[in-house]
């Protein structure tokens, strides 16, 4: 008697077009496997009536809902075939395929394709999966490639590729269609920006009159909204859509839709945008002025780069740690950050110094700690051999936003306890979530924080300090130990 062999069957359909028929592809490929696993009912077949149906997913990824619970019932020894009516229902890249085959062969399970008939458990089988796979591989990249030069000649042509409008148009055979209600408020949109400080004030502005943002109604029939961000203003305001032009890999074609923002406007506010862009928060400026730029270190080692504070009207230098900037605290050094104003003042005296004695003394190398900075020199001796010399240099180079001490009842600060402040705690919790909004987009910059939080410039930015010192250092901190 044979043995009996669980059997399932996968489906895929690349799009969802047509899923929505009563007997779709999905059912099709559905009922020839389930006719195939009849046949071979002799040799002990009997069909699982679990269902593995992925409809509108590629078979270029493995980010598939029925594979994953496929793969996963085939760990747990649910099953002992697997059915498909053809290979690349199962997927179209070979790397993808040897990794699901693994899985297979790990817990001995037999894939089978009705239209090519091969067994994964013979060499031979796995030969012609891999052929096909192949075939099916280079026929995705193929049609791939098709598609890329259908949408570039399409919107060369200035053609709507498809997809949600923008605010201010419809979408009417294809074609883009000027919607007036929501054009008036794309030009109020842009003629509102040259009236107002920013593109933050711009939301806050529009959030109060309570002026809407895109709305339209999603497949499954709710409706949906696009509410207004800096992020999204800011990409409204620089679309050339509205000018009537259609944009792909930086060239400019001319529409086939309505423009609804004039040249002259759209000018203006993109030079506003350009004038703007130096004044958000905290920014790095590979090529901003650092006469250390290139031989500054800190004391673990990592370079440290420039960067700007915008503090008032002023712009304020520093040099970061690389580590620091990158959010690797734990690899930053004792003095992650440092003004670089006072510390190339600094640097250069004792270089001059030094050049009074020695004067081909040119600086090398500049490392930076918590109780000052290493300058390195090099220099041509009599004899012709280059000499390196080390000047320790102890200072206080104060980082900004220093945490203040609590006074007591005197006037005098007070005693220095080991006990935890809860206030410094929440501090810093605070900080560490506004650098993190900071570094994901959610906030612009540290005015932008400011104005939602409701705070000082001044307090955001001295308190943003605490989420960028080492552990080591906030430890210290909370501790109470003294120099903070």
């Amino acid at each position: 008697m044979n043995k009996k062999l669980r059997c399932v069957i996968y489906t895929r359909k690349s799009t969802e077009e047509g899923l929505e028929k009563e007997f779709n592809s999905l059912d099709a490929q559905r009922e020839a496997c389930e006719a195939y696993i009849k046949s071979q009912a002799g040799e002990g077949w009997t069909l699982i009536r679990d269902r593995y149906d992925d409809g509108g997913f590629s078979g270029g990824s493995m980010e598939r809902p029925a594979l994953a619970q496929l793969l996963a019932d085939v760990q747990a020894k649910k099953i002992d075939v697997v059915v498909v009516y053809k290979v690349d229902r199962l997927t179209r890249a070979l790397s993808d395929f040897a990794k699901i085959v693994d899985v297979f062969d790990a817990q001995g399970v037999s894939f089978v394709s009705i239209t090519q008939s091969f067994n994964t458990t013979t060499s031979m089988g796995r030969l012609t999966l891999n052929v096909l796979l192949s075939f099916a591989q280079f026929e995705r990249e193929v049609i791939a490639e098709r598609v890329r030069d259908k949408i570039a000649a399409s919107k060369a042509k200035g053609m709507w590729m498809g997809g949600i409008p923008p605010i201010g148009y419809d979408i009417k055979d294809r074609h883009l269609i000027v919607n007036e209600e929501e054009a008036e408020r794309v030009r109020h949109i842009f003629r509102r920006y040259l009236e107002l400080p920013s593109v933050h004030d711009l939301g806050l502005d529009l959030r109060a009159t309570g002026m809407a943002g895109k709305r339209w109604t999603a497949r499954n029939g709710r409706p949906e909204a696009k509410e207004w961000s800096s992020g999204s203003l800011l990409k409204l305001l620089k679309r050339k859509l509205y000018l009537g032009l259609v944009v792909h890999k930086g060239k400019d074609h001319p529409g086939r839709h309505d423009p609804i923002i004039d040249q002259a406007l759209f000018d203006r506010v993109q030079a506003k945008i350009a004038e703007r862009a130096h004044s958000y928060g905290v920014r790095r400026r590979p090529n901003s002025s650092g006469r250390l730029v290139g031989i500054i270190f800190d004391d673990a080692g990592n370079r440290m780069s420039p960067i700007r504070q915008k503090k008032g009207p002023k712009h304020i230098r520093y040099y970061a740690s690389t580590a620091s900037i990158k959010r690797q605290h734990d690899k930053a050094g004792s003095r992650p950050r440092v003004r670089g104003d006072r510390l190339e003042l600094l640097v250069f005296e004792k270089l001059a110094e030094l050049q009074a004695t020695i004067p081909d003394a040119a600086l090398a190398k500049v490392v930076v700690d918590r109780d000052g900075f290493t300058l390195e020199t090099a220099h041509t001796d009599p004899a012709g051999e280059r000499r390196v010399q080390s000047h320790r240099v102890v200072c206080k180079l104060k980082l900004f936003g220093g945490v203040k001490r609590r006074l007591g009842a005197d006037g005098r600060p007070a005693p220095s306890s080991h006990e935890r402040d809860t206030d410094l705690l929440l501090r810093i919790a605070r900080a560490h979530r506004w650098a993190e909004e900071l570094e994901s987009g959610k906030r612009a910059s540290a005015l932008d924080i400011a104005d939602a939080e409701r705070l000082r410039a001044a307090t955001v930015m001295r308190d943003l300090e605490l989420a960028w010192r080492p552990p080591r250092e906030t430890e210290a901190l909370l501790a109470g130990a003294s120099g903070y």
